[in-house]
This record gives C-alpha cells, sequence and structure tokens, in this order.
C-alpha cells in the first residue's frame, strides 16, 4: 500500500506540476528534492532525537549539494539525487537509528523518489524543461 500511495502521489504531484506549468522553473525538481530530503530530520525532530538528528543533518547535506549543483548546472544530477534518495529510504533503517520515522515512510518515500526521478528524466529526455542553465557557462 505504502509504494502505491507513493506512486500515485509522485505522478499525482509532477502531472500538476506539468499541467498548469510549475516544472517549467527550473527550480521546481531541485526544491522538491531539498524538501523531500528535510522530512528525515523532521522527523528526528519529532522523536527528540539529537543524535538521529545529527545523522540525518548529514544526509540532507549530501542531497541538498546535489540539488544545487543540478540547478546551478544541469537538472540530471536532480534526477540522480531523487533516484539515490530512494536508494537511501531502501537502507535508511540499517544507516540511522530514527525513532520518529514512521514505519510506512521509507517505502513511500522510495516509491516517491523513484517515480520523481523517472518522471523529470521523461521531462529531461522530450525537452519539456531545460536540462542546462544558461547561467552555469556564463562566467
Amino acid at each position: 500500500m505504502e509504494y502505491m500511495v507513493g506512486v500515485v502521489l509522485a505522478l499525482g504531484v509532477s502531472g500538476l506540476a506539468t499541467v498548469v506549468g510549475l516544472d517549467r522553473d527550473r527550480a521546481f525538481y531541485p526544491t522538491l528534492t531539498i524538501v523531500i530530503a528535510s522530512c528525515y530530520d523532521l522527523f528526528a525532530v519529532i522523536a527528540g532525537s539529537l543524535h538521529a538528528l545529527m545523522l540525518e543533518s548529514a544526509g540532507i547535506a549530501a542531497f541538498l549539494l546535489l540539488s544545487l549543483i543540478g540547478f546551478r548546472f544541469t537538472l540530471w544530477w536532480v534526477v540522480a539525487a531523487l533516484a539515490a534518495h530512494g536508494v537511501f529510504d531502501w537502507f535508511h533503517g540499517r544507516l540511522i537509528a530514527d525513532p520518529g520515522v514512521p514505519s510506512w515512510w521509507p517505502m513511500f518515500c522510495l516509491a516517491y523518489d523513484v517515480v520523481a526521478a523517472a518522471y523529470l528524466s521523461w521531462l529531461l529526455g522530450f525537452s519539456r524543461v531545460a536540462a542546462r542553465s544558461n547561467r552555469g557557462h556564463s562566467r
């Protein structure tokens, strides 16, 4: 069930973003990736676990960096970040003991991340969104 909800929600959010034009702005998917990665920090705060918060913050920093690189240069880095976050979700419980993470979250988030990565890849492959920033090579 968690996987199905993640798939449906990712398709719904991404599809709506395309229909109304939100994803024409190159910042949409990098911002989405940053928000997705930040959820684990929220769970650590809810649980009151400073140790988990520190570990989760290291993960967020990595996905933040990939998102910013992707925004600055090419959105293919954001595709990689979303897909990598899906892998992170799969292994999360074995890597970080965060008592605030709901039992269903890793499966839901994995499905969402992978579908969002595939959708962005589709957008880039069909040139529906610019992969590269015009600013990245002008300086």
